[in-house]
């Protein structure tokens, strides 16, 4: 059986260039590292280092495993973390789940709210945006988004709570010629180029695909990161359109602009996943409460039973548009996982 920690130390070789900065790195001994390295080869039955002039490289083994562990070595270091914890008595945390633009509007409030609550409580932010989780405590709160008017999804282990219907706008430059329009007809930016802020295809990506598609077209990139924010800076260069939710664009960088979307009008869902925990029934409640507060006061937003909330119209700060449609009997909607 591999020891997990042996692998943590091939990985620290090959990351510092040579066993003595790996030493340095560690806080080891150089000789208890080429230990490690010995050990490790004999566990595997591979050769690792090969011997070049006065020194050692790395073979194409060594660096293949060293790939492959990177998740167990995550896991590991979690689970290293935890011990710590548990051992130093702080062994209470909270670890939410959700995506980048809840992270940045409604978190803050949450933590501050129960940590008010227990004041020796630490709180683990992760993004689930693209979904992986390794290396990460399972989440007690998991906020996602689903179908609006869609297929419901439930978590195994978790309560399910509605928390918000959101709309997704457009984002354009603000000498952009359609910048002068109320709305936009999303089939009126089939031939933009695109700013793509989503190059993993997690589901907000999913959003903005399966709405075009039902407009007609297929976006023709001129730019793909994975950050909404340097996305909208591309957008106010000029470089191209994008699509994005009301909350990622709350405050929208100088010379970007952005309008209701129509035909379709693009709606998501926002849930939180609540996981079962009789023991902390009372804290994760008082997180959810806050959540559903903020999610009521956002402008961005509305609670399911309410419907949607306000858009916002230009640049940070300046007026709301009119209040969004109820949604369509027929079709006229789409709405999809983020």
């Amino acid at each position: 059986m591999l020891n997990p920690r042996r692998l943590v130390v091939l990985r620290a070789v090959l990351t510092a260039g040579s066993i003595n900065q790996a030493a340095r790195d560690l806080n080891y001994a150089p000789a208890t590292i080429s230990q490690h390295m010995t050990a490790l080869a004999k566990e595997t039955g591979l050769v690792l280092f090969e011997k070049q002039g006065r020194g050692i490289v790395a073979t194409d083994a060594a660096r293949h495993l060293a790939d492959q562990a990177q998740t167990l070595v995550a896991d590991f270091d979690r689970l290293e973390r935890v011990v710590a914890d548990l051992r130093g008595g702080q062994g209470e945390h909270l670890a939410i789940a959700c995506f980048a633009s809840a992270a940045e509007r409604w978190i803050p409030g949450l933590v501050r709210t129960v940590r008010q609550h227990r004041p020796n409580l630490t709180v683990e932010i992760s993004l689930n945006e693209p979904v992986d989780g390794r290396g990460r405590r399972q989440p007690d709160l998991d906020i996602r988004t689903e179908p609006a008017g869609g297929v419901e999804v439930r978590l195994d282990g978790y309560h399910r709570h509605e928390l918000a219907v959101e709309e997704l706008v457009a984002v354009l430059a603000a000498g952009h010629p359609l910048v002068d329009a109320p709305e936009i007809a999303l089939r009126d930016l089939r031939a933009e180029p695109w700013v793509d802020h989503d190059i993993y295809d997690s589901p907000i990506g999913q959003i903005i695909s399966s709405a075009c598609r039902a407009a007609g077209f297929t976006p023709r990139f001129a730019a793909r990161l994975d950050d909404h924010r340097a996305a909208l800076r591309l957008v106010s260069a000029g470089v191209g359109v994008t699509l994005l939710p009301c909350l990622a664009v709350a405050e929208l960088p100088e010379g970007a602009v952005s309008r209701p979307v129509v035909r379709p009008v693009v709606r998501r869902r926002i849930v939180v996943h609540v996981r079962r925990d009789h023991r902390r029934h009372d804290l994760l409640a008082r997180a959810v409460a806050r959540l559903r507060a903020d999610a009521e006061a956002d402008p961005c937003t509305a609670t399911p039973d309410r419907g949607p909330g306000r858009a916002r119209r230009g640049r940070a700060g300046t007026r709301p548009i009119r209040r969004a449609s109820p949604p369509a009997r027929s079709g006229s909607a789409v709405g999809l996982r983020s």
